[in-house]
């Protein structure tokens, strides 16, 4: 289903029982819904589940950039109005992970927990760097060019040739241009370090021990009061497929 929602059109799913509560889920950079599928599976007999492309990502509009994490957030607050969701556990991974502190610091009232998986605080001169060289890939060549270095960070050599990881790559090359310029320019400004200790909310910071972005994600799970911190043996960046058992029993014993 499609809604207009902060200036543009979403793509989203509801899966899942009604009346049960409801779970938020929001993907990484260059992937989609179908990221979530394992999760979805899972935990669709005791939640109700909204699932959606972000802006410039799968079926939704892909506008030209730069997007900001404040329209990102914005864009998941203005599809819960849109669904009338007064209140969500949240699940984001990478900048769906960015994009959860974000709302942790201005819409605590519509969230009761939020998982912030495969995740960082800031982007460090390097790191801004490496995202400079990747968007001028994109906007240069497309996206195709840049499938195998992603994988080589997203998953572990053993798991990189599976069917799911492979499925991964097919949503690495299919995404738009536009979308993947435009939220890598929003992952650029990340700064949420200060502000760590401002989130009130029940906090799981879950990461792939080989992830590069593990000591990120780390260093929220160690800030945030209060927050539990997971880290996943065997996985990478996308560890909710790569060790879909494991990410779902911590997030079953969370939740």
């Amino acid at each position: 289903m499609k809604a207009k929602v902060n200036g543009t059109e979403l793509y989203y799913e509801v899966t899942g029982k009604e009346g049960a509560p409801w779970l938020v889920l929001s993907h990484s950079l260059a992937c989609t819904v179908r990221m979530w599928d394992p999760q979805v599976a899972a935990f669709k007999d005791r939640y109700r589940i909204l699932n959606y492309d972000m802006r410039g990502h799968g079926q939704s509009a892909a506008p030209q950039g730069p997007y900001t994490l404040d329209m990102l957030a914005h864009d998941v607050f203005g599809l819960m109005k849109e669904l009338k969701i007064e209140r969500a556990a949240y699940m984001g991974l990478s900048i769906g992970g960015m994009i959860g502190q974000t709302l942790a610091l201005r819409q605590t009232k519509l969230f009761d927990k939020m998982v912030l998986a495969d995740t960082s605080h800031a982007q460090p001169p390097e790191a801004i760097k490496q995202w400079e060289e990747r968007i001028k890939l994109a906007q240069t060549k497309g996206m195709k060019p840049l499938v195998p270095s992603t994988m080589e960070r997203w998953f572990t050599p053993s798991f990189r040739e599976s069917p799911p990881a492979r499925k991964i790559a097919e949503l690495i090359a299919n995404t738009p241009v536009a979308g993947y310029v435009g939220c890598g320019q929003a992952i650029m400004k990340l700064n949420t370090t200060a502000r760590l200790k401002e989130i009130k909310l029940p906090v799981l910071a879950i990461a792939g021990e080989q992830d590069p972005s593990a000591p990120g994600t780390r260093h929220i799970g160690e800030n945030v009061p209060g927050a539990r911190l997971v880290m996943i043996p065997q996985a990478a960046h996308i560890s909710n497929v790569e060790q879909a058992a494991t990410f779902n029993q911590a997030l079953r014993d969370f939740l």
